[in-house]
């Protein structure tokens, strides 16, 4: 991430998340996150400039107490994590909360009991949940049987948090959004669809390039070019090299995610020329990055020379998770006093 001034004191950093807290345009406290179009524009370049605050207190090295009194999250997990658990973890214990993990092994969302059962127990206890989840189906039953935010920590539909991430990483590295074009190579999945509707919303240039069959559903993509300032800003193609052409951005994702091992055989196949490596990152901008939301599988959709060379900001968007989640849980579950 780019350096802060350790000058801003936690004291200030955490005034200045209240006032945007208290904004009218912002109005998030209470509110669930199950996809970027839950949020107007104001809405996300205020949780964006939520964690700048909140990474300057961090980098203050003196606490952002928001929660007064010690709100609570629940952690849903139905798929393993690495980034997603340790950053809500560690955010909501940093902003004076506490977190409650829940595994398959302690719960089994419509098996061991029905979700609107779940999310009745869950809202007498917490004042949140995140949920990382197989179906997108599963945070809507969660979200419309409580009256506590429900947030998507990952589902078959969208990613949120990490577009929310991807976003705050490019700020921080470009200053801003205008004139910044995003080439995503690979399969058109739920961090492509949070990705475009985010990139749309600020103003950028998107350009997915996905092998035939593995486009993003056409709903997001129209979505997404009825936010964009024009809707040829939002574009697909099947061209890795003519989607890079020109981006400031150069993403990409595993071609297999987590419940399709099966088409694992399949897709090495029809990916194999979605591969971002140096002839890909040479057709891009001068001063491109590559980002990846990891965890990476070296040599299939990237190359180590890409993934660890001067270029990559991969570990710089890792970091922004904790920054950007830490901003949504004080948003929408609201600063005390």
């Amino acid at each position: 991430m780019s350096n802060l001034s350790t000058t801003e004191s936690a004291a200030e950093a955490v005034d200045g998340v209240r006032e945007l807290w208290r904004s009218d345009g912002l109005a998030l406290r209470g509110k669930s996150l199950l996809s970027m179009r839950d949020l107007s524009r104001d809405q996300l370049m205020g949780l964006l400039d939520t964690a700048r605050a909140l990474q300057a207190a961090s980098a203050a090295r003196t606490p952002s107490l928001l929660f007064s009194y010690p709100a609570a999250l629940a952690l849903i997990f139905e798929k393993p994590s690495l980034r997603t658990r340790v950053t809500f973890d560690l955010g909501m214990q940093q902003l004076g909360g506490h977190t409650v993990v829940l595994g398959p092994a302690e719960i089994g969302l419509g098996t061991r009991e029905t979700v609107p059962d779940t999310a009745r127990n869950l809202e007498r206890w917490v004042s949140a949940i995140m949920a990382r989840v197989f179906s997108h189906h599963a945070l809507v039953e969660l979200r419309d049987n409580c009256g506590i935010p429900i947030i998507n920590g990952l589902s078959d539909l969208e990613h949120p948090c990490q577009a929310l991430a991807d976003l705050y990483a490019i700020r921080q590295r470009f200053g801003g959004f205008d004139g910044l074009k995003i080439a995503y190579i690979g399969d058109g999945n739920n961090v492509l669809h949070s990705l475009m509707l985010g990139a749309a919303m600020c103003g950028m240039c998107i350009a997915a390039a996905c092998p035939r069959g593995y486009e993003p559903h056409e709903s997001i993509v129209q979505a997404a070019q009825e936010l964009a300032a024009r809707p040829e800003a939002v574009a697909i193609t099947s061209a890795p090299l003519e989607a890079a052409a020109g981006a400031h951005v150069v993403y990409t994702d595993v071609w297999t995610s987590m419940g399709q091992e099966k088409e694992q055989l399949a897709r090495l196949q029809a990916f194999r020329s979605f591969q971002v490596n140096a002839r890909v990152m040479a057709a891009a901008h001068a001063e491109a990055v590559f980002m990846h939301c990891l965890p990476a599988h070296r040599s299939d959709e990237v190359t180590d020379d890409v993934m660890d060379g001067p270029q990559s900001i991969v570990f710089d968007q890792a970091e922004a998770r904790l920054h950007a989640q830490k901003a949504v849980l004080a948003m929408l579950i609201g600063p005390n006093g």
